[in-house]
């Protein structure tokens, strides 16, 4: 929907509401909403503002101390959200809604280098100085509940109900049973802008997998981050509730995104070498990059305390860091051929922010581009069981001090944005620190 579109709608009474969002540090929108016709008056030229506490809260919405871009000794100000035109689209499962997604602009005008867009941004704009676009896709797995959001809340997320009894991996027939929320799903998506390829049940009960048509990578995070709101407010209309951590039960797999990515040349892809029929020196280039600076730039592949549970022995998640051309032990698998030619970034979970992730794939890629590196031969093998080769980071607390002496990722993102990361996963390492679970009652309450 364009912004003219959306007049039109307006002054027709089909669209009476504009959500005015912004994609937060843990890529959820956050914002406004509008009467349309206000929007349009004002907002849609001018913008709006938005407290700009909101890059420093945790997930419940407590300020945090220890950040120079907003703080209490600053007053916490506002910075403007200012609408991006491209991203308009209606929201069908919200009657007369559309939404708008913005930047987070300072005064001066330029984009505050923090927001999760802003990182994107500017790993973009360093890809087309160096001539090339790039193409990209992420793969959403979740777990879908029978119970509702708020009787999950009640219970203390006990006694979770998956939607199937068994696993379901590519199964037609259980999953049918849910086909009136997954065709709402896909069928809404579609009109929403978010171009759905295809839905399918996932290895564990009530795991499902939605893929989106590939696009470039600021387009394809605005879906992603859409898709993951969408699909909540959905399931919950439904008198269900879905949950994208990145493992929910220690006895069912953990739920992946998968990321998808190559770069083209004026309308050829770069990562395809035709008369050899096989990857390009370029590619090679690339996934050494990948293959040397993904470790330090896991926090953003795995953002979460919970990430790094993820991340086990024959789970169909990544331990070790290896590459093939078709082995999901490994963490890069490449698939296809010529046009369809790619790397697929399995470290990623589904409580990955899309923007930071696809940033750090750009970043790392084009380092190894820089420095001439190579990927080495293709890994032949378990992944899971060879010593031989590079662990992931264990924690969210070791794959912040690896980001933190990263000097690639400091030169690239720049030290207020490492600086910024880093210190949003330490202080989420010790809020975990200081809180008493279930575990720990289980295991010591009589005994110890």
């Amino acid at each position: 929907m364009t912004l003219a579109q959306l007049k039109s709608a307006v002054k027709a009474g089909t669209i009476d509401t504009v959500l005015v969002g912004f994609p937060d540090p843990f890529g959820r929108l956050v914002g406004k909403r509008f009467r349309a016709d206000f929007f349009m008056d004002s907002v849609a030229g001018h913008g709006t503002h938005g407290c700009n506490y909101l890059l420093t809260v945790n997930i419940d919405m407590d300020p945090l101390d220890g950040f120079a871009v907003a703080n209490w000794d600053a007053g916490f100000g506002d910075f403007e959200m200012r609408p991006d035109p491209g991203t308009i689209r209606i929201l069908p499962w919200q009657p007369g809604a559309a939404l708008v997604l913005c930047d987070f602009v300072r005064d001066d005008g330029a984009l505050v280098a923090e927001a999760p867009r802003s990182v994107l941004k500017g790993q973009l704009a360093a890809l087309a100085k160096d001539g090339f676009e790039c193409q990209c896709a992420s793969e959403l797995e979740f777990y879908l509940f029978n119970q509702t959001y708020h009787s999950a809340h009640e219970d203390g997320y006990r006694h979770l109900q998956p939607a199937s009894d068994y696993r379901i991996d590519y199964h037609l027939m259980q999953p049918t049973r849910e086909e009136g929320l997954m065709r709402a799903i896909r069928n809404g998506m579609c009109e929403a802008r978010v171009p759905v390829e295809s839905s399918k049940g996932e290895w564990s009960r009530g795991q499902h997998e939605i893929n989106f048509t590939h696009d470039e990578p600021l387009p394809m995070c605005d879906m992603h981050v859409v898709f993951k709101q969408g699909v909540r407010e959905i399931a919950e209309q439904h008198g269900k509730a879905v949950t994208f951590m990145a493992k929910y039960a220690a006895s069912e797999a953990g739920s992946s995104c998968h990321l998808h990515v190559s770069l083209w040349k004026k309308g050829q892809p770069a990562f395809w070498d035709a008369s050899a029929k096989k990857g390009s020196k370029l590619f090679r280039q690339y996934l050494g990059g990948l293959m040397k600076y993904c470790p330090e730039l896991c926090l953003f592949f795995a953002p979460t305390i919970n990430s790094y549970k993820r991340y086990q022995a024959g789970s169909w998640a990544p331990t070790r860091m290896a590459w093939s051309t078709d082995n999901r032990t490994c963490g890069f698998r490449i698939v296809g051929q010529g046009k369809g030619f790619r790397i697929e970034n399995r470290m990623p979970g589904a409580d990955a922010n899309p923007y930071l992730a696809f940033a750090a794939m750009l970043a790392a890629g084009r380092a190894g581009v820089r420095e001439g590196l190579d990927c080495g031969e293709p890994y032949k093998g378990n992944a899971y069981i060879d010593p031989k080769l590079a662990r992931l980071p264990s924690s969210l607390e070791t794959a912040a001090d690896l980001l933190d002496r990263s000097a690639m990722a400091r030169a690239t993102f720049g030290d207020g944005v490492v600086d910024f990361y880093v210190r949003h996963a330490r202080l989420e390492c010790a809020a975990f620190g200081n809180t008493v679970t279930d575990w720990e009652k289980r295991r010591y309450f009589e005994q110890i």
